[in-house]
């Protein structure tokens, strides 16, 4: 078996970062919804946002966790939100997800934040079997909604009448 190192992404990996999200969104059919540059990763990665990557004995990048802080005000507490994991198909059931989600729940404890949260798409069956063979639990209650494109410009610009951010 070879041998896998994991270690946290840099603002220089956004090369890399771009790579596996293209990847990812290929997987998840959505490869035309990808408009993200190696860039936009490179300053989000100096801005907040956290990656972890795993790579193979060669240093070839095969998998990331990308994620960044959150806060519930229930709790008082801020907690994690995992934007994306993925493992490249041939590295797959290998332990590498288990190992990048495990190195995120070890980051939660020692930071004392309280919940660790995703989310994944109703057919994607893989990955639902895979989060609840962990003990994750499934959020029925809840709904996602976004604001994007048109939408978020018309509400911006009433936010801009009342309101001077600064």
């Amino acid at each position: 078996m070879s041998a896998y190192t994991y270690r946290a992404a840099t603002p220089e990996d956004g090369a890399t970062i771009l790579h596996l999200v293209t990847e990812l969104a290929i997987y998840e059919k959505a490869e035309k919804e990808v408009v993200a540059t190696a860039e936009d990763f490179n300053r989000a990665l100096s801005q907040g946002s956290s990656a972890l990557l795993v790579e193979d004995a060669t240093g070839a990048a095969v998998g990331f966790a990308l994620w960044f802080p959150t806060f519930s005000t229930w709790l008082g507490r801020p907690g994690m939100f995992l934007e994306d994991l993925y493992v490249v198909p041939e590295h797959r059931g290998r332990g590498l997800g288990v190992g990048l989600l495990a190195r995120l729940a070890a980051c939660c404890t020692a930071r004392g934040y309280r919940r660790f949260e995703w989310r994944v798409l109703d057919w994607n069956r893989p990955s639902i079997d895979f989060y609840e063979a962990l003990g994750a639990t499934q959020l029925s209650e809840w709904y996602t909604y976004r604001l994007e494109g048109k939408a978020l410009e018309l509400l911006a610009k009433r936010g801009q009448t009342n309101f001077s951010a600064t």
